[in-house]
């Protein structure tokens, strides 16, 4: 609790900050004290928790003197704050999402030459897949969503595939906003390649998309500029973008700016996920924009989840359930509908395992210090496997031999948490973990400053000379170097070596992640904890995002009020996106 009252401190000394600097020269002639302090605080703490405007009244605008103007002055004049019917903003947001409508609309009526899917009618069976295949083929935007397992890569697959075949000398982009995301839809991608119904339509050329992260589809740079724009957009005809529900307004705006006239953009994603880290909701946004219908499909039917399969039962549990002040009926009905509460034991993983969802309640006691040892003790259960085969790696005669396996055993399991700070946050967590999988493999190997075999770990931002984006993981291994041995480590999405002493400082152990960064990946046991102090700051998207994570195991360590808070609490943000492109086509 000391470390997120310490943050909140943080936070409010910064709007404080910022609050008195926007009220100085030469943003304002008055004095300080003339100008109201705390509309100007409100939105700077909206802007922190993902909003790009708040509701305000002309009354609480005209408070603002010469620090606000109104949109329709906002094209020719600069001001700290723009007003745009009833939405104040920060002046740089209201342009980031006026210039997205103006993008949007664009690319909702750019013409593109239809192509006939008649010789493809067989490539799918499922009346939304069949909907979304006809929606690319006729249309330049495509916005598919679906829950997990709903086909949206089988479907892309197929889709890609036409287009491959209709389209001379066709050039595809495929990109997602994290390396980990990429990665996943890499292999997903493949995967679908593979199936016998496309081996007819499925060129070399499809088999070598090789999708990245968003940053390097548009080239930014260490200044946040993108090499490819309105005025030099993307070389490609069609570009697909998974995870779109990550998407910000930043990173859509100069994604949607960047797109050709000619080309198709598809966007992919569940739009019951978490919004972007960063501010805005654009894909949520674009779901409710109605001259957008005959852009969108919603795919339905789960292939994940098999009927009665716990996790997909839990899953459209939280999708469902509305608010209620009964706890106690809540949770009798999760009991009853999903599973139970027991205690947290070792799961056995195999290709075979039905769904299995464990869950166990944290029992706080601040009467007294807390011992959370056997907390750690159990979360640590999903890690033996992964401790197991690095015995084998440090002990064989070719360990590279064991390398895939390696990196193969690590994302079988992941912990996620929802704080970072505190004794079940991600910090403390990483530690926990790793003093344990050090104590098992101490007579193997010796830890080397803060760097050791199996060592999992994550970007926390973006490196443009090594070439590493924010969220790329990464697993330490030891490898020769010129007859010495260094450590060095490998990112699988990238297919790429950096020798570990190369690496920055801020780089994080990845035992554990945030469920925020967890998005677009997949593990087959995921450990999700939700501990009291993360109360305030639990939604129904953060936990759907958190178990839709796992493919076959689910571990919950839960604080039974944080649960509750889960399971009841909907998120949502503000914004004027929707408004903006109905003002456009004057809905």
């Amino acid at each position: 609790m000391e470390n997120k009252q310490d943050k909140e401190h943080q936070s409010a000394e910064w709007i404080s900050t910022w609050s008195r600097f926007i009220r100085q020269k030469p943003f304002t002639q008055g004095t300080q004290s003339e100008i109201d302090s705390d509309i100007i605080e409100q939105v700077l703490e909206a802007i922190q928790n993902g909003n790009s405007c708040i509701p305000a009244t002309q009354a609480q605008v005209d408070t603002l003197q010469n620090l606000v103007i109104c949109a329709a002055d906002a094209s020719q004049e600069i001001a700290p704050f723009v007003f745009d019917q009833q939405h104040l903003y920060l002046y740089r947001y209201w342009i980031l999402e006026h210039a997205l409508a103006e993008q949007v609309v664009r690319l909702k009526q750019q013409t593109i030459d239809p192509i006939d899917i008649g010789d493809y009618s067989n490539l799918l069976s499922d009346e939304h897949q069949i909907r979304a295949l006809h929606m690319v083929a006729r249309q330049g935007l495509n916005i598919i969503t679906g829950g997990p397992g709903t086909g949206k890569t089988y479907t892309l697959a197929r889709i890609i595939a036409v287009l491959n075949q209709a389209i001379p000398n066709i050039r595809i982009a495929m990109a997602a906003p994290t390396g980990k995301a990429a990665q996943r839809m890499k292999e997903a991608l493949q995967h679908s390649f593979n199936d016998e119904k496309l081996q007819n339509w499925v060129t070399n050329d499809l088999k070598q998309l090789n999708p990245v992260t968003l940053h390097r589809l548009l080239g930014l740079n260490s200044n946040n500029q993108p090499r490819f724009h309105a005025k030099k957009p993307l070389p490609y005809d069609v570009i697909v973008v998974d995870e779109a529900s990550m998407l910000d307004l930043g990173l859509a705006q100069m994604l949607f700016a960047a797109v050709p006239e000619h080309a198709r953009l598809i966007l992919l994603g569940d739009a019951d996920q978490l919004a972007a880290v960063d501010v805005g909701s654009v894909l949520a946004d674009l779901q409710q924009v109605a001259a957008l219908a005959d852009n969108r499909v919603n795919l339905l039917t789960s292939r994940r989840f098999k009927e009665g399969a716990l996790i997909g039962q839990m899953a459209q549990f939280i999708q469902l359930q509305e608010f209620t002040q009964n706890h106690v009926a809540l949770l009798e009905k999760f009991s009853n509908q999903v599973v139970g509460p027991t205690q947290i034991e070792t799961m056995s993983l195999t290709p075979e395992m039905e769904d299995h969802i464990q869950w166990e309640y944290l029992i706080e006691d601040t009467s007294k210090p807390m011992d959370w040892t056997p907390y750690y003790d159990k979360l640590m259960f999903g890690y033996q496997d992964y401790i197991e085969i690095l015995k084998n790696y440090l002990t064989a005669d070719e360990p590279e031999l064991w390398m895939s396996k390696v990196l193969k055993c690590f994302d079988d399991y992941r912990i996620l948490t929802a704080i970072r700070h505190g004794s079940l946050g991600l910090r403390q967590l990483n530690q926990q973990i790793e003093q344990r999988l050090l104590a098992s493999l101490s007579l193997f190997m010796l830890k080397q400053g803060d760097w050791y075999v199996g060592r999992p770990v994550m970007m926390t931002y973006n490196d443009y000379q090594l070439g590493l984006s924010n969220g790329d993981i990464g697993i330490c291994f030891k490898r020769n170097r010129e007859g010495q041995s260094h450590f060095d480590v490998y990112f699988p999405s990238l297919d790429k070596w950096v020798l570990a002493t190369r690496l920055p400082k801020s780089i994080e152990t990845a035992f554990v992640m945030t469920i925020h960064k967890s998005q677009g990946s997949e593990f087959t046991h995921t450990a999700v904890v939700l501990d009291r102090s993360a109360k305030n700051l639990l939604s129904k998207e953060l936990l759907y995002t958190a178990i839709t994570r796992a493919k076959r195991g689910l571990t919950l360590l839960v604080d039974q009020d944080a649960f509750i808070q889960s399971l009841t609490h909907r998120s949502s943000r503000t914004s004027g996106l929707l408004d903006k492109i109905n003002r456009i086509y004057n809905y």
